[in-house]
Parts: C-alpha cells; sequence; structure tokens
C-alpha cells in the first residue's frame, strides 16, 4: 500500500491515508508529503476525498469504508489500483505461493541496470533500488520494445484472489501450493485461482507470455485455458529454461531459448536461484541486455526481510550471526533454513518463529511441524493476525505448534510475546549458535532488539 501511495502521489494525485499504529514505513511517507494518521474511525476519511483504495486485509465494514460507501464514493482495492495502472503501461506481475518479493525486486534491480526505466512496486524495501516502489518512464526508453508505454512490475497476491484484478502483458508463476485456505479451502481450489489468473495475460499474438516454474506449480493445469505463449522454467533440463545451481559456490548457470548466463548469486539457497533465474528471464522478455542483465544478477545484495543478514552479537562464548527472513509458508521455512545451515556451517541452528495468521497455522499445522528440520531448537511466539475471526483464533495458538513440533522430535518451546522471546535468547544461545528470526509479522523486531540489547 504504501509503495501504490507513492507512486500515485507522484503522479499528481493529492494522496491521504491511515494505519493502525505509526512505524518507519509512515514516517517515510509523511516525510514524502503523503498525508497518514492513526484515525481508523469514520471520521478520518478527509471530506475532499473522491477515491479510496483499501488493503485486501481490510474487512467491508470497516468504518472507513462504510463511510465512503454512505457518501457514494468509489471504494477499490489496492489490486483494482495496480490493475489500472497495469492497463496504462506494460504490466509485469509475478505470482506464486513464495518468492514474489524476492523475484520482483531481482527482476527490476536488473531493468534499472539495463536502463528500462521501469516502474514497479514491491511488498519489501529494496535498498539497492532506494526503497520498495519507484515512478519510471511513461514508455519504455530503449531496447527492442522501445515506445511502447512504460513497464509496470509488480508481484501478484492470491490472497483473496487479488491477483485476479491485474492486467499484465507478461507474467510469471513461480510455484503453486496450499495457502490462504481461508478463501480457497483445498489445493484444487487454490490452483483455479491460479488458472484464473493465467488467464488474464493476452493472447500470444497481442504479446502475452506466461513463465512458469517447470515443476512445482501445476503447470499443466494452471495453463490449460490460457492462450498466452508460455515457457517454463527450472531445475529439470526438459524445461524451456534450464537452472543449475552449485550450492559450494552459489553459482547459477541459467540455459535458455538463445541465452546461456553464468553467475554467483549472493542471496544463499536454491530457491533464491530459481528466483534470481526467473526474474533475468522476466528482463530479457522485456528487452534488457544480456550482458547488463549478468552484471545485475550478479550484484544484487537483496531486501529487507529475505534472508537478510542482521548482524552479530559477541557472547563470553563467542559470536553468534543473526538473519532474518520474512518466510511464513512451510516450504519457505524449509528452504531458507536448510539454505542458511548449509552456508553457515553453525554449532546449533536456532529459530524463532511467529506464526502469520491461526487460520493458516491450523491448516497447515502438520506441514508446520515438519519444516524445522533443519533447526535445532524452535522459539514460537504468540501467533500474528490482522483478519481473523474471534472463533478461528480459539482453535489454536502458539502452544498448539510447540506440542506438534515436540511431537515431531524438534527441541521446542513457546513464548507469551516477542519481547519475552528476546529476553530467553540470552540463556538459550551460546557462541557458534545461528539465530534465523523467521514470519511475517512484527517478529522481524526481534533480530535487531536482541542483537544490540547489552
Amino acid at each position: 500500500m504504501s509503495g501504490l501511495a507513492r507512486v500515485l502521489h507522484a503522479r499528481g494525485a493529492q494522496v491521504s491515508g491511515s494505519d493502525q499504529v505509526p512505524s518507519p514505513i509512515t514516517e517515510a511517507l509523511e516525510q514524502d508529503g503523503i498525508t497518514v494518521t492513526t484515525d481508523q474511525t469514520a471520521a478520518g476519511l478527509k471530506p475532499e476525498t473522491d477515491l479510496v483504495i483499501a488493503t485486501a486485509a481490510l474487512p467491508a465494514d470497516h468504518p472507513v469504508l462504510a463511510r465512503a460507501s454512505s457518501r457514494g464514493l468509489e471504494v477499490i482495492r489496492y489490486a483494482d489500483a495496480l490493475g489500472r495502472l497495469q492497463e496504462e503501461g506494460f504490466g509485469i506481475s509475478i505470482a506464486g505461493t513464495h518468492g514474489k518479493s524476492t523475484t520482483c525486486a531481482m527482476c527490476c534491480h536488473a531493468l534499472v541496470h539495463a536502463g528500462l526505466a521501469p516502474s514497479f512496486i514491491i511488498g519489501a524495501e529494496v535498498p539497492q533500488l532506494g526503497g520498495g516502489s519507484q515512478v519510471g518512464a511513461a514508455k519504455i526508453p530503449i531496447g527492442p520494445m522501445a515506445g511502447l508505454p512504460g513497464l509496470m512490475v509488480a508481484e501478484a497476491c492470491e490472497f483473496n484472489r487479488s491477483f485476479h484484478a491485474h492486467r499484465p502483458k507478461h507474467a510469471a508463476i513461480l510455484n503453486v501450493e496450499e495457502d490462504h485456505l481461508d478463501v480457497y479451502h483445498n489445493l484444487e481450489g487454490v490452483i483455479q485461482g491460479f488458472t484464473d489468473f493465467a488467464q488474464n495475460i493476452p493472447d500470444a499474438q497481442l504479446g502475452g507470455r506466461l513463465l512458469i516454474a517447470h515443476d512445482g506449480a501445476h503447470r499443466r493445469e494452471v495453463t490449460r485455458g490460457t492462450n498466452a505463449r508460455v515457457e517454463t522454467f527450472g531445475l529439470s533440463s526438459e524445461a524451456d529454461w534450464s537452472i543449475k545451481f552449485k550450492v559450494e559456490t552459489q553459482e547459477v548457470d541459467l540455459q535458455g531459448p538463445g541465452s546461456h548466463l553464468r553467475w554467483r548469486n549472493l542471496m544463499p539457497g536454491e530457491h533464491n536461484a530459481l528466483n534470481a533465474g526467473a526474474a533475468a528471464i522476466l528482463a530479457l522478455w522485456a528487452g534488457a541486455d544480456s550482458t547488463l542483465v549478468l552484471e545485475a544478477m550478479g550484484q544484487f545484495t537483496g531486501l529487507t526481510r529475505r534472508t537478510e543478514f542482521v548482524g552479530t552479537k559477541i557472547l563470553n562464548s563467542g559470536p553468534v550471526r543473526v538473519w532474518d527472513d520474512y518466510g511464513h509458508h512451510p516450504t519457505e521455512i524449509d528452504r531458507t533454513l536448510r539454505a542458511l545451515r548449509a552456508s553457515e556451517s553453525p554449532r546449533r541452528l536456532v529459530c524463532v518463529f511467529q506464526p502469520h495468521q491461526h487460520s493458516r497455522t491450523r491448516f497447515l499445522l502438520d506441514e508446520f511441524a515438519s519444516s524445522f528440520s533443519a533447526a535445532d531448537m524452535v522459539i514460537v511466539p504468540e501467533i500474528y493476525f490482522v483478519r481473523d475471526s474471534e472463533s478461528a483464533q480459539d482453535l489454536v495458538n502458539q502452544h498448539t505448534l510447540v506440542d506438534r513440533l515436540r511431537a515431531q522430535g524438534t527441541n521446542a518451546l513457546a513464548a507469551d510475546s516477542l519481547k519475552d522471546t528476546v529476553s530467553r535468547l540470552d540463556s538459550v544461545l551460546c557462541g557458534g549458535d545461528l539465530l534465523v528470526v523467521m514470519g511475517a509479522g512484527p517478529v522481524g523486531s526481534v533480530g535487531p532488539s536482541w542483537v544490540h540489547s547489552s
């Protein structure tokens, strides 16, 4: 939402908004000339407002939305606004159960480095790009598509079927797994959601292209109804774009139609090699010079809360290195922990994991319990929620997950709060350990708080 606010503001709109609590994000918006309040009541809606854009997580009966409806104002969701921006430009959407922000950031970094001046909205801060959003050129400045409407790149979130409002010319589907089962109910529903997304891509003769994972994305079902040009990527030699990854050197080898690129990834893990490969392919499709794409991929240093190194704390027993990650789905957790264990070789790997949403935790409880095998200890603070009902919150808590982890043979303990979690780390961690903090909520404060505590 903050990225969208900046893009609209830069295009001349008068933008204001509200959030539940002040944060560095709201402070940065204020510095950019966008008024942000914490007034979540109907009175917070300014009289001069003529359009309300709400996050997908906001219920329809929210006081601001109710007041807007009573005034006859147009109310749309974030994805609808993004779809309108894409229709004005050359849209590129990146979808998938996980990896969207990282792939989107990598792709945008390559496009910027190649001089294609994209507009973009990414769900995380990217230091190399000056943040998570940018207003680019009105027309593509160089390359084989020079003169076409400017690039508009964004990640496409499947929650509440939001990505069905996207209007991309090019798109990628990185993976398709069970998630948001409060919306889709089962895997078949998730697959249908991605199938409907793929059908929004224009026909091949109109320039529509879809890049989809060769494995792990149910590509046959998902692509059945699309008339876009479809190409696959993955570790299989049968993929149109074949990716090889060397764990020891972090080297990525990408080979596809008319292209062969090789670079060393700075973000660890096979999953990030796949993300990088998809990003490079999308950049090449947009007309980026292959030499510049190669340079960009090898220079990409990462984004906030995606396998981000926080720092090292020196204890009497030795140093403890601390990493932070947004991962909140079982597959993300498993891949990230394995990648960090392989690259860091710690004495022990201790993971702090804050579950995101009671419904997700309950639906995927067994999967979560099996996803921490690379960890020697797991600390689970209270579940973070923004949209669950009270009844959903009563069905599962952090102790439920801890019990299931212990049943799987994982050393796990529950914490009452994030503050309690930070205080427990002093007695848990020893020199040579690796601390990995994971989750989509405010758990990101744990790593810095512990590193800088006395």
